[in-house]
């Protein structure tokens, strides 16, 4: 499992953002039992699958299944810098990506996002992860895998209102 291998232990607490069908979060999730999962989505039809889909597997008990926005649920003080891992697999752009993953994780924690093959070492630049407190890490085992670490606190700015990162991206 690629995402499971730029991580070197289970996570205490990840999300998968905007979770879709579950993939990677539930599959995750089963991969590492010890792990709590939050798989946050903001269509009511996905929500509504993933909630089955959860049942189904028996993971309730450490899978909660979020109905928002990113931009919202990233300002939540049950969410904000609560999380060791970020997953995101076709979520949006680098720049809207690391806005919206960077305020839940906690400093030390790690995002690993899916890249499209042939991804450019470019679509991460430096400057523009540090705005929110994200580097990347170096460390790649896949080439259709990017992990970033959360080296400093994300500002309290971030992510902006719903909607703006995608208008207006950071970099």
């Amino acid at each position: 499992m690629a995402f499971a291998s730029l991580v070197p232990e289970p996570p205490g607490r990840a999300v998968d953002l905007g979770s879709g069908g579950g993939i990677p979060g539930l599959v995750l999730a089963v991969h590492w039992p010890t792990a709590h999962w939050v798989l946050l989505d903001a269509n009511e039809r996905r929500i509504a699958f993933l909630r089955q889909a959860v049942a189904a597997l028996g993971v309730g008990d450490r899978v909660d299944v979020v109905a928002g926005r990113a931009e919202v649920v990233a300002r939540s003080p049950s969410y904000r810098a609560t999380a060791d891992l970020v997953v995101a697999r076709s979520f949006a752009p680098p720049a809207v990506t690391a806005e919206c993953a960077a305020p839940l994780l906690h400093v030390g924690g790690a995002l690993v996002v899916a890249e499209p093959p042939g991804g450019a070492p470019d679509r991460w630049p430096a400057a523009g992860l540090a705005l929110v407190g994200l580097m990347a890490d170096g460390h790649v085992v896949d080439p259709s895998l990017q992990r970033l670490r959360q080296s400093s606190p994300c500002p309290d700015r971030y992510p902006r209102r719903p909607g703006i990162p995608a208008k207006r991206p950071l970099f």
